[in-house]
């Protein structure tokens, strides 16, 4: 007798299988904190020994449409590890230390391979920062997503001894803006970057970037940059920092902003990656736009008293990532604004 759920869609046997294949790759990740038994209805992780006074940082988000991306390109993996480095940093601008990811993972037409491959991206970079894959869902939405598309989002549970929190409040006029580079466009201004790429520039992912030696996949799938190497060695020399993800510089370094702080972000002070170049260029997109939409090269921004930019500095530049002093902090309206010189 025919499988009536599988005739609507939803396959028992795929399920059974992309869990056989992701309960190998959760175990790889289980850290010291982790409690329970993996495949539990909950995951549960112990709050680090020493901590003062605990408190949880809590984060959800996806990678919006790079995923259309990597269905083109066949590669799947690199978008897991997007994830979990985009959400990393989210808790990272607070002070948190990452602990625990949960993934969930919806498509209409579940491919144990595929599934399998996008956890194996997402235990990767939960190996990276030593933090437990606590659980996760896949669900087969067969009415809600075409056959082959799939959507992907993580919650990630970090820890911060709540007097050693950053919440902005210790910016002051005065302070300097350091820029962390990126690692180009990230997770952000996909539906754009696409939209110029595949259906302007007539390109796919196979052929050649413009302006470099690197195909269109290589160029659109590269990893979104975590910062906490770079960061957490030093995170309390810092008063705020700022995750540039959608809505730019613009709209992130103004939300660590107190009232009558006005940062004035140098426009000339770090080069612009060539992706960047390339899709204004192409696209025929305004400055202004370029600025809301995507990173531009800075994935974050630290604010900080002078007597500890060196410190910040030094401890990006031994975790190999480029820095430049972008701005500073003025007495003014709380917002942005971009000087040209």
């Amino acid at each position: 007798m025919t499988e009536r759920y599988a005739a609507a869609g939803v396959s028992l046997r795929a399920a059974e299988e992309a869990q056989r294949r992701i309960a190998e790759l959760v175990r790889s990740t289980r850290t010291p904190l982790a409690l329970g038994r993996v495949g539990a209805f909950g995951g549960m992780v112990r709050v680090p020994a020493g901590m003062r006074k605990p408190a949880l940082v809590l984060s959800t988000d996806g990678v919006g449409t790079k995923v259309l991306v990597a269905l083109r390109a066949g590669v799947h993996d690199t978008v897991g590890e997007d994830l979990v480095n985009h959400c990393v940093n989210d808790v990272l601008v607070h002070g948190a230390v990452p602990i625990a990811f949960l993934d969930y993972i919806a498509t209409g037409t579940l491919v144990p391979a595929v599934a399998a491959a996008l956890v194996e991206g997402i235990a990767r970079g939960c190996r990276a920062h030593e933090m437990t894959l606590a659980g996760g869902e896949t669900a087969q939405l067969p009415d809600l997503y075409q056959a082959g598309h799939y959507d992907l989002a993580g919650t990630i549970v970090g820890v911060v001894d709540e007097d050693q929190a950053l919440h902005g409040d210790r910016v002051a006029p005065g302070d300097v803006l350091i820029g962390y580079a990126s690692n180009g466009l990230h997770t952000n201004g996909y539906t754009l970057a696409r939209r110029i790429v595949f259906d302007r520039l007539k390109l796919d992912v196979q052929d050649r970037f413009p302006d470099t030696e690197r195909s269109v996949a290589q160029v659109l799938l590269d990893i979104h940059r975590s910062y906490a190497a770079a960061v957490m060695p030093v995170v309390t020399r810092a008063h705020a920092l700022a995750h540039i993800s959608g809505g730019g510089i613009p709209g992130n370094l103004a939300r660590v902003l107190p009232q009558g702080c006005e940062a004035v972000v140098d426009a000339r002070s770090w080069p612009w990656p060539t992706v960047f170049r390339v899709l204004m260029r192409a696209g025929e997109v305004s400055l202004g736009e370029m600025r809301r939409v995507f990173n531009l090269g800075v994935g974050l921004i630290a604010v900080a008293g002078r007597g500890a930019v060196d410190d910040l500095v030094r401890a990006a530049k031994a975790a190999t990532i480029d820095t430049w002093i972008i701005g500073e902090v003025h007495s003014g309206a709380r917002g942005v604004r971009f000087a040209e010189r």
